[in-house]
């Protein structure tokens, strides 16, 4: 089955188009929610607008599905030393 959780897809129009992304949830067998690479917030997408991949990930291990995207992790930000400020 192409439409379930955490399938694997790549978006074939609009603004994140040749983008993977992955399906957080089914809405119904025209409609469902996914993420991007380039854009990580949640949104609703036809799925004639995806293409389906045989590629299938858990959504709730979260390094697994950056890396899939092609997330890269957050660098943590530290604070200039007191030798910078001379």
């Amino acid at each position: 089955m192409l439409l379930e959780t955490g399938r694997v897809c790549i978006k074939k129009y609009g603004r994140d188009a040749g983008s993977r992304a992955v399906v957080v949830k089914v809405i119904d067998d025209r409609f469902v929610s996914i993420i991007t690479g380039t854009r990580q917030k949640e949104r609703k997408c036809n799925t004639r607008h995806l293409e389906f991949l045989n590629e299938k990930i858990d959504i709730n291990d979260k390094a697994l599905v950056n890396k899939t995207l092609g997330i890269k992790p957050k660098e943590e930000h530290k604070p200039p030393s007191a030798k910078a400020k001379r």
